[in-house]
């Protein structure tokens, strides 16, 4: 302040004007914006609750990538094709039979369970057999004609559900979509499952998609916890 004063005494100011400019000066200064206190200001800390959220996502992401760790899905089963869906409940599957057919599979993740009793003298209880939902669409090259299957999916076995047959061609408003498999005669459930065990779709196929499933379904999670942890940490 003194050596503002004689700044202002030299410029031939009087000490009353020089005085009233000092006051103004100070209190535009006190109007300013600090910049340093801006400057040094962090972001606040974390509250226990999300800090306590976040150690248990990532303690989980880190048990279930180290126990039974997911691997690289396959690709292709036999001679289809398999194309995963990041992030979405299903896959599909593609092939040929013959010349003129083209096959496209479309399966779910787990999507149902059961319960069954344990086998052996010594068993008690129930296990517990997990169930997938199969679309199987079978369909001539040229795209004339398709039949469609809506199978469930068991560790062991395909059970077929409804058997639509279609016409790409020609659109109806409510088509006929026939009746339960179950209900149809014990000879042609028979044929109808012959026919779909050459094309491969089959007891190995059971086994694969279950296979795969077990493993997309420690992916998606994994996933599903990483973008979570994500988000709360913003």
């Amino acid at each position: 302040m003194a050596l503002l004063l004689r700044t202002l005494q030299k410029s031939r100011i009087s000490p009353s004007h020089s005085s009233r400019t000092l006051i103004s000066w100070v209190r535009c200064k006190s109007l300013l914006p600090n910049h340093q206190s801006r400057d040094v200001t962090t972001s606040p800390a974390k509250s226990p609750f999300r800090s306590n959220i976040l150690r248990i996502i990532r303690n989980e992401i880190e048990y279930q990538s180290d126990y039974a760790p997911p691997h690289q899905p396959a690709t292709e089963f036999k001679s289809f094709s398999v194309e995963d869906c990041p992030g979405e409940q299903c896959i599909v599957m593609k092939g040929k039979f013959g010349e003129d057919e083209d096959i496209k599979m479309e399966a779910t993740m787990f999507d149902g369970f059961m319960n069954v009793p344990r086998a052996g003298l010594d068993a008690s209880g129930h296990d517990v057999r997990l169930h997938i939902s199969l679309l199987v669409d079978i369909s001539k090259v040229d795209g004339s004609e398709e039949i469609e299957f809506l199978c469930s999916v068991w560790p062991n076995r395909i059970e077929i559900r409804k058997l639509y047959k279609l016409r790409r061609n020609k659109i109806t408003g409510q088509p006929y979509m026939g009746p339960n498999f179950g209900n149809l005669k014990y000879d042609f459930q028979t044929a109808v499952r012959e026919f779909l065990r050459v094309r491969g779709i089959d007891a190995e196929l059971c086994f694969f998609l279950h296979e795969y499933m077990m493993n997309k379904d420690r992916i998606e999670l994994i996933q599903w916890l990483r973008k979570l942890n994500s988000f709360i940490s913003q």
